[in-house]
């Protein structure tokens, strides 16, 4: 029986239902808790977030994927109790949003030490929660290309994946080639990685979704919410109809089996004020409907959101 870890323990994958892929509890970078024009108390966080996920199970949604990397305000011990708290699936990551967010210990250390914290995250537990990782996060640093330190996090993390069986989840998927070929050497099959972000409105156009799919890669369009008719859109937003566009072109031509989505929206952001009026809930408030409209049937629907995560979340043997 295939199975996910998830902060409160494994589980059957068939368990986990409607799937929010790419999301996020609290992110911030590395120092946001000292930052105090955005500081939050706990309090503040927890008022903020549990409405979000209360709601969130009752549209139906079972799993909420937190890919908060390590240094970037992930706090398994709090997810635990925000699950128990509103019957939420939370499954926690390991791994980094990107080099450019790990602080100097991790960033000095080899490929071997990375790949010993990630198996142990995933095998033992995350510091002293007992709560197991269920995905690596990988990224590409700002500036567009894959830096050498990424490439040894993206390494560490391909090792960690063959040795455990869980997957990996990418922070963009731009410069895929270098990855890809790490992988390759690796020996781990492109399946069991989701290429992230491929639908923003900053990186879209650099991202060769087609290709990667080509090579066996999953593709996540996992900022789906984020829009330019937002009252105050980050930079990264996109014409809501243009998104929907490219992803159907996708769908059209025959990727669906390879496609997540997801808002990767924040319950209560740290250290930023985040981006008002998009929460995991687009997804049932506006997405769903969209996809509708757009012609995709409760079948495909149901592949979208339960079955391509659920198998991708699977640990492989």
């Amino acid at each position: 029986m295939a199975k996910v870890n998830t902060v409160l323990g494994t589980i059957p994958a068939e368990e986990l239902g409607i799937v929010a892929v790419h999301e996020h509890i609290g992110y911030g970078m590395p120092g946001s808790e000292l930052d105090s024009t955005w500081w939050k108390t706990p309090e503040q966080r927890y008022a903020e977030t549990v409405p979000k996920l209360r709601q969130f199970h009752e549209y139906g949604g079972g799993t909420f994927v937190d890919a908060t990397g390590i240094c970037n305000g992930r706090d398994v011990d709090y997810y635990k109790s925000l699950s128990a708290k509103t019957g939420v699936h939370i499954v926690a990551c390991t791994g980094f949003v990107g080099g450019d967010t790990a602080l100097p210990h991790f960033a000095r250390a080899s490929v071997e030490y990375l790949a010993e914290v990630f198996i142990h995250e995933i095998t033992v537990g995350i510091g002293t929660t007992g709560s197991k990782a269920g995905v690596i996060k990988v990224g590409v640093s700002r500036g567009g290309r894959m830096t050498e330190l990424d490439k040894r996090i993206y390494r560490a993390a391909a090792r960690a994946s063959v040795a455990t069986g869980v997957p990996i989840l990418t922070h963009l998927a731009i410069d895929p080639q270098p990855a890809i070929d790490i992988f390759a050497e690796e020996s781990l099959p492109l399946d069991r990685v989701l290429f992230g972000h491929a639908d923003d409105g900053l990186n879209a156009e650099n991202t060769p979704s087609e290709w990667i799919m080509g090579q066996g890669g999953r593709i996540g369009f996992d900022t789906f919410g984020y829009e330019t008719e937002l009252p105050d859109p980050p930079f990264w937003a996109r014409p809501r109809k243009e998104r929907l566009d490219h992803f159907m072109s996708l769908v059209e031509k025959g990727h669906l089996n390879q496609l997540l989505v997801s808002a990767d929206a924040n319950c209560s952001p740290l250290g930023w004020p985040g981006v008002k009026g998009h929460t995991v809930n687009y997804i049932f408030e506006d997405l769903i409907p969209d996809l509708r409209g757009a012609g995709l049937d409760e079948a495909a629907i149901k592949t979208l959101f339960i079955d391509n995560p659920a198998g991708f979340l699977s640990i492989s043997s």
